[in-house]
């Protein structure tokens, strides 16, 4: 809604065909543009067809926010089965992948571009309990800064957003699911929880001329963080001074 609001046309692609039609009936409910595509981003002969097909429909590519990911329940890394760190891995950092192969290409041909990957607070600071989400988050981190070395001669940008607690229906069931660990997210996070709308309006502004400068930067969107770089679990921080000799 936030890029409708901008002018331009969304095209909405979920798993959820349903949520991705709801989508488009909010946009034109507001006089926006935008069109949805049912699709699974874990097949990359999916996303190579969908993206073709929004080449070919509108004749460009000009913006992409590579946004779909999940969580899972908190469990110590030896508790973690080949099956929830494929999973998760799959969703959360090859989709981005698969996403990022057919963009590119397509933003070169357009002249330029800019894209936005959703990591995580998770993807720039260690976390206990949720291995497979952090490596996941910081491999969308690397995939961004590479990609953003490559391209940046093309006029194509690419940066990440790391948001931190979100109020979306994602971070709700999981609060219900599992209260003592969103508790400690909580805590961590400085007790807020940001509205969508905050996240949605930072990908907007990474795509802007006035951000045109920016490349290849994991934007932390979280509200909390200051001058001091924490390390290890939610618990422990460390100052930077520390690290650097004052």
């Amino acid at each position: 809604m936030a890029f409708a609001r901008e002018g331009a046309h969304v095209v909405v692609a979920d798993i959820n065909g349903e949520g991705a039609e709801e989508t488009v009936r909010l946009v034109e409910a507001e006089s926006g543009s935008a069109s949805a595509v049912t699709v699974e981003l874990t097949d990359p002969l999916a996303v190579a067809a969908m993206l073709r097909g929004i080449a070919e429909a509108h004749g460009r590519l000009d913006y992409a926010h590579n946004n779909a990911g999940i969580n899972d329940a908190p469990a110590r890394l030896p508790e973690l089965s080949d099956e929830r760190w494929d999973r998760m891995i799959a969703v959360n950092l090859t989709s981005v992948f698969y996403c990022l192969r057919e963009e590119l290409p397509l933003m070169v041909e357009a002249g330029g571009g800019a894209i936005v990957n959703t990591a995580s607070g998770a993807g720039v600071f260690a976390s206990a309990n949720i291995a497979h989400y952090a490596a996941a988050k910081h491999g969308v981190i690397g995939l961004t800064r590479s990609a953003a070395i490559e391209y940046g001669e093309h006029g194509v940008r690419v940066n990440a957003v790391c948001p931190g607690l979100v109020d979306t229906p994602m971070r709700g069931r999981h609060a219900q699911n599992d209260p003592e660990h969103d508790a400690r997210i909580l805590a961590f996070s400085g007790g807020r929880v940001n509205p969508p709308e905050l996240i949605a309006d930072t990908a907007v502004w990474l795509c802007r001329e006035e951000a045109s400068n920016v490349n290849g930067q994991a934007l932390l969107g979280d509200g909390k963080y200051g001058p001091e770089l924490r390390l290890g679990s939610w618990q422990h921080w460390v100052p930077l001074e520390q690290l650097t000799g004052g």
